[in-house]
């Protein structure tokens, strides 16, 4: 099996993986045959898994400080994929260089973790060129040209590019941490599961039950503006008592103050009781789009 991930080697979405991967084989029957494939940005890791070069990719969704990954929220609504699962990694950013500090004169890194140090960046590097990357382990990897260069990457992207840890913990808030989903190409029965067919369900192997909590994660459109129309639907959930873990609303990319909206909550979608709430969303719905029912980390 082929992993696409966020490249070069020892960006957070490779550490994402290797994580998910340890868990995976603690509680299911995984092959241990595996192999990583690092992709330039997550367009191209979404692309490796459509095309299928890739047979899962693991992209970071949300940070709990600069919030939602755009691109990925965007992507999810251009592909036919299905999430399978998330793993939450924690995120302690470094400054890496071959140089001093006194040296530094440009950082690199990806946009997130630009943002993620916006202040630090602010109170000791004031007057420092900011470029930014691809990903954190593509900062590491150019920081190595120059001395005057200086990266915000992990501790374990220094031991892989001989760099020098030349600050640790430089986030602006300590509690740092970042959703990973995992994801692969959708397959032709996957909506089954909630999709009433002769009075019963099919229950594909994705979404089968463990003893473990489950998200489900759908995209919604409400092409009828009128008033009380997210209200209607979200009471949907309320009357069900499904607890709502994530609503977010997203640029249709149609006209100005268009949205979709991206909401996660509790529960598998071959539960009853999600199936019931689906099946009255979706009349109620301009477009609903099922990403999929996984293991809560």
């Amino acid at each position: 099996m082929i992993i696409g991930v966020l490249g070069p080697e020892g960006s957070y979405s490779d550490k994402a993986a290797h994580l998910w991967l340890t868990q995976e084989r603690i509680f299911s029957s995984l092959s241990k045959d595996m192999s990583i494939k690092y992709c330039d940005d997550i367009i191209d890791t979404f692309d490796s898994v459509v095309t299928n070069t890739s047979d899962i990719g693991i992209v970071p969704v949300e940070n709990s400080i600069e919030g939602s990954v755009g691109v990925t929220l965007d992507l999810l609504m251009e592909h036919d994929i299905r999430i399978i699962g998330e793993v939450v990694v924690p995120i302690e950013h470094c400054l890496l260089s071959k140089g001093k500090l006194e040296n530094i004169r440009v950082i690199l890194s990806h946009p997130q973790a630009l943002g993620q140090c916006r202040q630090f960046i602010k109170d000791h590097f004031p007057h420092a060129e900011i470029r930014t990357t691809g990903s954190t382990s593509h900062a590491a990897k150019l920081a190595t040209e120059f001395e005057e260069m200086a990266a915000i990457a992990s501790r374990e992207s220094a031991t892989m590019y001989g760099l020098n840890v030349l600050l640790c913990n430089i986030q602006d808030c300590n509690s740092n941490h970042t959703r990973f989903i995992v994801f692969r190409k959708k397959h032709e029965d996957d909506d089954l599961a909630w999709k009433t067919i002769n009075g019963s369900a099919a229950k594909p192997a994705d979404t089968a039950k463990s003893d473990r909590p489950h998200r489900t994660s759908i995209i919604v459109y409400l092409d009828r503006d009128r008033p009380g129309a997210l209200y209607d639907l979200l009471g949907e959930f309320a009357s069900r008592k499904v607890n709502l873990t994530r609503i977010e609303s997203r640029p249709s990319k149609r006209i100005l103050g268009d949205y979709v909206f991206y909401i996660d909550f509790a529960g598998n979608i071959s539960d009853t009781i999600i199936k019931d709430a689906l099946n009255s969303i979706l009349p109620k719905a301009g477009m609903m789009k099922v990403l999929g029912s996984y293991e809560m980390m």
